[in-house]
């Protein structure tokens, strides 16, 4: 069987022997460095993909994938443009909405709040927030009996729960004989929901669509249509389509664009962590330099007496990129079964470490993802694996060059 000559002799450098086990150390110290740095990396993004895709599915859960409003006050005939959007490609539900912000009181404890009224018949067509009732339901919402949903942390905070009432203050006011008043309802508390996250739970309120419209006084107006898509992340492309046919009486809005900040800063702390886990596969390419730079100063006679039998400059630096490519794979392929392995446990190893200890990495009562959610990327996989190899066949470079410099009789001089 053929095997070529730097390869066989790179291989054969590799191990180790009496006088050279200090050498063999650091190069097994090379491979469990690149071996480690790429676990890490793997598992932090795979993580971190994990938080980005639950904070979204969360938001999204709320958010409308795209939004549509009318310039002035409130879209008038909503119906007719309910149906004209309801057959756009893409839009697989579409709901009317009142939003407006109020002030909601219980007691002696007082809250500002987002209030939304929606359909309940509707609503699960936009929206999430059906699923996530921790006390009564939507359905309970009914046109005339003035009832409220309340989202836990509100209601928790305002000490009211089902059957109780609450006190909703406009900032619309009245002209009465006693002066200027702000406009109130009392309302029943007919359900509680829970999403997860702190912005809806303590702050968004639900009320039926006709209830809101007397409140906010639209009269037959909504705020706006709610739409749901089959891809949400084509959102801006249908969006931009939307838009387009609707012309410039409409504004149409998608969730990247409320979300834009957050997602852009989710998004820059991932490629912050990439870069300093980095630095640790960087440090095992480091060592793999000078591992080959000892193993080229231990072998100055081998060398030598390769060059006096014929072999040319450029086979002897491939010899020892061979081992130093060697090294880098090794490292690298450990590093992508270790990260890949620990990438798709991560949701039954970090509870077992959390039993075993008696302690909690993310306590619910500060983190609302009190689990490390994974979502392992393999392209992620496939550049962190590419871009670690290559680093490690750059690092041979020099060593082997140095090594093909080699004068065999300066190197023989004292042997």
């Amino acid at each position: 069987m053929f095997h070529p000559l730097e390869l066989f002799i790179g291989l054969r450098y590799t191990r180790a022997k009496r006088r050279n086990h200090f050498i063999s150390f650091i190069t097994l110290i090379s491979m469990l460095g690149i071996a480690l740095g790429v676990t890490a990396l793997i598992t932090v993004l795979s993580v971190m993909n994990g938080f980005e895709r639950e904070l979204q599915q969360r938001i999204l859960g709320m958010a409308s994938d795209v939004t549509i409003t009318e310039y002035g006050n409130g879209v008038g005939d909503w119906q007719s443009l309910e149906k004209r959007i309801a057959g756009t490609p893409g839009v697989t539900g579409v709901a009317p909405y009142v939003q407006g912000e109020a002030m909601v009181t219980a007691g002696r404890a007082v809250s500002g709040v987002l209030i939304q009224g929606i359909m309940p018949s509707q609503q699960g067509a936009v929206s999430d927030v059906g699923r996530h009732m921790v006390a009564g339901k939507l359905s309970n919402l009914r046109p005339g009996e003035f009832g409220i949903v309340l989202g836990k942390e509100l209601a928790a905070y305002l000490g009211v729960g089902p059957g109780d009432h609450v006190t909703v203050i406009t900032p619309d006011t009245t002209v009465t004989p006693a002066g200027i008043l702000p406009r109130f309802r009392r309302f029943t508390v007919v359900g509680v929901f829970s999403v997860g996250m702190y912005q809806y739970d303590r702050s968004m309120a639900f009320i039926d669509i006709q209830d809101a419209s007397r409140l906010f006084r639209l009269d037959d107006r909504v705020t706006g249509l709610r739409l749901k898509l089959e891809n949400v992340m084509a959102a801006p492309q249908v969006a931009a389509g939307i838009g387009h046919t609707l012309g410039p009486r409409y504004w149409v809005s998608d969730w990247t664009e409320e979300n834009a900040n957050f997602f852009h800063a989710v998004k820059t702390e991932k490629t912050v962590m990439f870069v300093i886990l980095f630095l640790i596969v960087a440090v095992g390419v480091f060592n793999i330099v000078s591992t080959l730079v000892m193993v080229v100063t231990d072998k100055q006679s081998d060398i030598a007496i390769l060059r006096t039998l014929g072999l040319s400059p450029g086979r002897v630096m491939r010899i020892f990129m061979v081992q130093g490519t060697l090294i880098g794979f090794i490292g690298v392929l450990l590093g992508v079964l270790g990260g890949v392995l620990l990438s798709l446990n991560v949701e039954t190893i970090v509870p077992a470490i959390e039993h075993l200890f008696h302690v909690q990495f993310l306590s619910p009562q500060v983190y609302y993802i009190s689990q490390l959610p994974s979502h392992l990327e393999w392209r992620d996989v496939l550049h962190i694996g590419v871009i670690a190899f290559v680093l490690s066949v750059l690092a041979t470079v020099y060593p082997a060059w140095r090594a093909a410099r080699t004068q065999p009789a300066e190197a023989l001089r004292y042997d």
